[in-house]
């Protein structure tokens, strides 16, 4: 009596976790649910995180003077479904504007590393594409593709609100073509030029 006593205590919740999930993962298995479920929840999430953008509110230069008119009252991002945010925990773009300085590069690559799965980068502006007027510099960076990939490149000094919410529509297209893949799994993929048609 006692030893059935001991081998009830022994099975913690972590193990009933365990012959749970192994129970059910075996009966979806066995009747192609588990499938149907994967596919479905699939495009479930890719469609919310392409209605659902959240980029990083970095401005860094005069470029962050055309993000913040994108966000205003006269091109409101927000009813294309952009919401700008200010943690980098709870966004999943990164939207970089202006030249990255050598000094600066760190903190860039600390913002993209603490940004949760699947994430996005666009480079808006000439500065954030090249350098800009600063190519060549010695302590400015030819392009943020230097420190992360960038999916969607939005040229011009500054570009116009207009471009930067079709960017942004660009990068929707993109991921409901790609579906929703971690960023170190599209390292392959070609970037979007707007503009480049």
């Amino acid at each position: 009596m006692a030893d059935e006593v001991q081998n009830y205590s022994m099975f913690n919740s972590q193990a009933l976790v365990d012959v749970v999930g192994d129970t059910t993962d075996a009966a979806l298995e066995a009747s192609s649910l588990k499938k149907f479920i994967s596919v479905l929840g699939g495009r479930f999430f890719n469609w919310g995180q392409r209605k659902s953008l959240f980029p990083l509110h970095l401005g860094i230069k005069c470029c962050a003077l055309e993000m913040a008119a994108a966000g205003g009252g006269r091109f409101d991002a927000e009813r294309f479904g952009v919401f700008f945010r200010s943690s980098p925990r709870q966004c999943d773009i990164l939207l970089v504007n202006g030249p990255i300085s050598k000094k600066f590069a760190d903190p860039i690559v600390r913002l993209w590393e603490q940004m949760p799965e699947p994430k996005w980068c666009i480079a808006m502006g000439e500065c954030a594409i090249s350098g800009g007027p600063y190519y060549q510099s010695y302590n400015i960076l030819e392009g943020v593709n230097t420190l992360i990939p960038v999916d969607v490149y939005i040229p011009g000094c500054p570009p116009r609100p207009e471009a930067l919410i079709d960017g942004f529509a660009h990068l929707r297209k993109k991921i409901m073509k790609m579906g929703v893949k971690s960023s170190s799994d599209r390292v392959g993929d070609a970037p979007i030029i707007i503009g480049d048609d």
